[in-house]
């Protein structure tokens, strides 16, 4: 039995959906500076993109992958960043009510809350 009486689907990961698409758009329209940080899957949570607003307020929401994400950052015109290949911006997430930076950063695996695999992908993207 999953919590609020819904049905329990073990194995499965939920993927992102319209809802999340919804409050990923109304941070973006809501906020200004806001960058986005694709994330990969993991063992327990599809692929999500975390919004980082200017004033270091954060939201993650999963998405229904890459190129959904990529799709939603063109259309909303965010910068979208691929943590896998340039991490985190440090000094962007702050303390918010969706989280604090180093919980963002201990979700993912970096103690500093930067990681990057080569000099060179500093400066990519994901197109």
């Amino acid at each position: 039995m999953a919590l609020f009486g819904g049905k329990a689907r073990p194995g499965r990961v939920r993927t992102g959906n319209a809802a999340d698409e919804e409050h990923l758009a109304n941070f973006v329209k809501s906020r200004a500076g806001v960058e986005a940080y694709l994330e990969p899957r993991t063992t327990v949570t599809e692929t999500t993109v975390v919004l980082v607003a200017a004033t270091g307020e954060w939201t993650r929401r999963r998405v229904q992958g890459a190129d959904a994400a990529r799709r939603f950052a063109r259309k909303n015109g965010v910068p979208l960043y691929d943590v896998g290949v340039v991490g985190y911006r440090p000094g962007r997430q702050a303390s918010q009510p969706h989280g604090t930076a180093a919980a963002l950063r201990a979700s993912r695996g970096s103690a500093t809350g930067w990681r990057s695999r080569s000099a060179s992908g500093l400066a990519r993207r994901c197109r």
